[in-house]
């Protein structure tokens, strides 16, 4: 099993399947990595010379169904067609998860990736609103810093600020625009004047976060905020994940409140795990054995509490989830209200460049938002 789950809540959630997998009496060598990046690497290196690894952790995306074109991975139609995947599946996990008609991954859970986490106590106590514009989020913001707080919890990922920028897009934009963006690429829509509007607000964020940040991770400013170092984060419910690992409670100790824009909408990002190719009869059985352990009512409850997401399984209970749960339940239930998140929907090499150019963007105030949006046009221009 490769994988770049190594955060402790990420860990938790991975245990689920890995005591469930023991259970059954099968063996589990762990190999994780740091980062996406060095799984990709990882997994590259022992394709090629022979040994894939059984299982590998992965995302759901565009840019994954390279996998099966190649024939890298196989698919478990087999699994997926007797279990009934295709009967309580949202749509959007199914078009993720599929190629040319036979399912290839096995989604693990949804996360998404417009939320806002506020510490309860630093709201309560400066008397603030549940946010609900940007104008709101920059104001409360200013009072968070002039009580001695930390305004916006940040680490050091770039990654990290892109999903800042995606939020304000999509509520600068509206959905159609930010279709034309994220899944079209259109350069052209990118020179509009909501680009500038949305680089203002960002560039203004941008001045109430920690400057000193090297070395601190995304998990790190999870917890400042659920521990009331810092008023908010935004970030995907992996940073529920967090907060739960830390025994903090959602509406005691945080909130969880969907970005300015979005409310009606599901960033959604598929984890996943795929099957890399193989001849040895053994492994292939185990592979499928392992798919069918995904879907398990159980282990999804479980995994999906750890992990701070909600479970791929329409049909589970309500009452099984927190609060915040409960939102994301009804927005992948319904038609219409779930988007693929920016790194989902871009391909790879177009997404970390929109990331790279809005990070540099934030981190530097000598980029000026006409630079940044010739350089974003440009990036976009590349398909």
């Amino acid at each position: 099993m490769t994988h770049f789950w190594i955060s402790r809540s990420e860990s938790n959630a991975l245990d689920v399947y890995r005591s469930a997998w023991k259970n059954l009496g099968g063996k589990w060598i762990d190999t994780p990595t740091k980062d996406k990046q060095a799984e990709l690497k990882m997994v590259s290196d022992r394709i090629a010379n022979g040994y894939p690894p059984t299982v590998m952790q992965w995302h759901a995306n565009e840019g994954s169904k390279e996998l099966p074109t190649m024939g890298i991975i196989r698919d478990i139609e087999e699994v997926a067609t007797a279990d009934h995947w295709r009967d309580f599946l949202p749509q959007i996990v199914l078009n993720q998860i599929s190629y040319k008609g036979h399912i290839y991954f096995a989604p693990t859970n949804i996360h998404a990736e417009n939320w806002i986490w506020t510490n309860t106590k630093i709201f309560d106590k400066l008397k603030l609103p549940s946010p609900t514009s940007w104008d709101s989020i920059l104001d409360s913001a200013a009072k968070i810093k002039t009580a001695g707080y930390t305004p916006i919890a940040l680490g050091s990922g770039t990654w990290e600020i892109s999903l800042i920028f995606n939020d304000i897009v999509y509520s600068v934009y509206g959905p159609g625009g930010y279709a034309r963006l994220m899944a079209a690429g259109d350069p052209s829509f990118a020179m509009r004047p909501e680009m500038l509007k949305a680089l203002g607000i960002l560039r203004r964020l941008s001045t109430f976060v920690p400057t000193e940040r090297t070395g601190k991770s995304w998990a790190d400013a999870a917890l400042s905020v659920g521990r009331g170092k810092a008023g908010m984060q935004f970030m995907g419910d992996y940073a529920k994940g967090e907060l739960t690992a830390a025994g903090l409670v959602v509406d005691k100790d945080y909130r969880c409140t969907l970005a300015p824009g979005t409310e009606s909408v599901y960033f959604v990002v598929v984890d996943a795990f795929a099957f890399p190719s193989t001849n040895n009869d053994q492994d292939r059985q185990s592979q499928l054995r392992f798919a069918r352990q995904i879907m398990n009512v159980d282990n999804q409850l479980a995994f999906n509490r750890a992990k701070g997401s909600i479970p791929v399984r329409t049909d589970i209970q309500r009452q099984n989830l927190d609060a915040c749960g409960k939102i994301g339940l009804d927005l992948i239930s319904r038609p219409n209200t779930q988007v693929s998140a920016q790194s989902m929907i871009m391909p790879s090499q177009m997404s970390q460049g929109w990331i790279d150019i809005v990070a540099d963007f934030f981190n530097d105030p000598k980029v000026t938002p006409e630079s940044a949006q010739r350089q974003l046009a440009e990036v976009l221009s590349h398909k």
